[in-house]
């Protein structure tokens, strides 16, 4: 079991927004006009922060770890950051435009609770986002496979398959079930997140490997900066059909 609570520090300093990923969540909110907004995982508060800086919208983060949101709201102070799960989400019906988790997913233990709780708070039509990885984009993670091949068998297993994600959203109560892709390249200078283990594979191979991973890494480090890739899978829905009117959220 990772304690994400002694994880959050790290978490603040190192794990980022991925560009492609913000590009598709802005360009949802803005084809909607969406005003009311929910990251669901938020962690450390990184996108959810993001998206409301500057805007007109009201936008909750709920993450189960506490030391996660004293962060996010040290960072974002007037943003509401509530402890909480998908599956147990306290909020009237029909109340968010648009709810989205990011690299999450894999973490749930009962998925169909936790997509029938993101359709019951969203209006009729409203969007869900759910940004995962797929098992080529597993198999493709670079540089982490390079360095930490043992990683690959780990989070396949961790991974539920996109297919099986598509068809659980539907028994949700989802429609227009589509994917999309993104990916962004940068240049890896520093060491720290590998070092930190801000990626929580690398929590789940053996010691042996990670140090082995982490020497040959420094040795790359020396000779100049390590080329990356970072992509993701987005699976998009709208939530059914009318409700029961809702008075707002219980929070």
């Amino acid at each position: 079991m990772i304690d994400y609570d002694k994880l959050a520090a790290d978490y603040a300093a190192h794990r980022t927004v991925h560009p492609g990923v913000l590009a598709e969540l802005l360009e949802a909110i803005n084809e909607q006009d969406a005003s009311r907004i929910m990251e669901v995982g938020c962690g450390t508060g990184n996108y959810i922060r993001t998206i409301g800086e500057g805007r007109a919208v009201q936008c909750v983060g709920i993450d189960p770890s506490e030391g996660m949101l004293r962060q996010a709201r040290k960072r974002a102070p007037g943003i509401e950051f509530l402890a909480g799960t998908a599956e147990t989400l306290d909020f009237d019906p029909d109340f968010f435009d648009l709810v989205f988790s990011v690299d999450v997913i894999h973490h749930v233990g009962d998925r169909m609770a936790f997509f029938r709780g993101e359709e019951r708070v969203l209006r009729p039509g409203g969007r869900i986002c759910t940004v995962t990885d797929s098992e080529d984009i597993i198999r493709r993670r670079e540089p982490l496979v390079r360095y930490f091949p043992e990683t690959v068998d780990v989070e396949l297993r961790r991974y539920p398959g996109i297919p099986v994600l598509e068809r659980e959203m539907v028994e949700a109560g989802f429609t227009g079930i589509r994917e999309s892709r993104v990916e962004a390249s940068h240049s890896l200078s520093i060491i720290g997140p590998y070092r930190d283990r801000v990626f929580s594979s690398l929590l789940l191979i053996s010691e042996a490997a990670f140090l082995r991973g982490i020497a040959r890494m420094e040795e790359d480090l020396a000779r100049g900066p390590i080329p990356c890739v970072s992509r993701y899978a987005l699976i998009w829905g709208r939530a059914g059909g009318p409700r029961p009117p809702s008075s707002g959220f219980r929070g």
